[in-house]
């Protein structure tokens, strides 16, 4: 993530999961350029149930095709115990919502896992979330999102700023 970030300086401040990966790197990012961060549980990782702690290969093992039936059909085919995904995107869009309006004309880093981004899209874009998994979010890349008058426009996803 530290790579993906270089040298870019755009933000007005930081928010972030809480969980270790992006807490840390938040962290770090905001110590280094000096900004405000708030840690804000909405922006948690969706809960996987019986998944959470597991790979893919791991989970693939016990149950052949369950990751694909579950990227083709991510409202019915959840892992058990898992967070339902309406109640996710929920969690994640009254975040966004929040910080939408506690944050008029600022630039705003968010740093979130892969679903949370997915969220995002769903919520900002009017994405089916049966559809939400059809969207690739690659570790440690950047997806940018500008909100005029409450109307949203994807202006990048899946890079690094380099690339910008």
């Amino acid at each position: 993530m530290h790579a993906a970030v270089g040298d870019a300086r755009p933000w007005t401040q930081l928010v972030s999961s809480p969980l270790l990966r992006c807490r840390e790197f938040a962290e770090t990012l905001a110590g280094r350029l000096g900004l405000p961060l708030s840690l804000d549980d909405r922006f948690q990782e969706v809960g996987f149930g019986v998944w959470e702690g597991k790979s893919g290969a791991e989970i693939e093992q016990s149950d052949p095709g369950v990751l694909a039936r579950f990227k083709a059909d991510p409202v019915n085919a959840r892992p058990e115990g898992a967070e339902p995904l309406a109640d996710f995107h929920t969690r994640v869009a009254a975040g966004l919502d929040d910080l939408l309006a506690n944050n008029t004309d600022q630039h705003v880093l968010l740093v979130g896992h892969a679903g949370v981004i997915r969220m995002a899209f769903a919520w900002a874009l009017h994405v089916p979330l049966e559809h939400a998994y059809r969207v690739e979010v690659a570790t440690s890349s950047f997806t940018r999102l500008r909100f005029d008058a409450q109307r949203a426009s994807l202006i990048f996803h899946g890079g690094s700023l380099a690339e910008q």
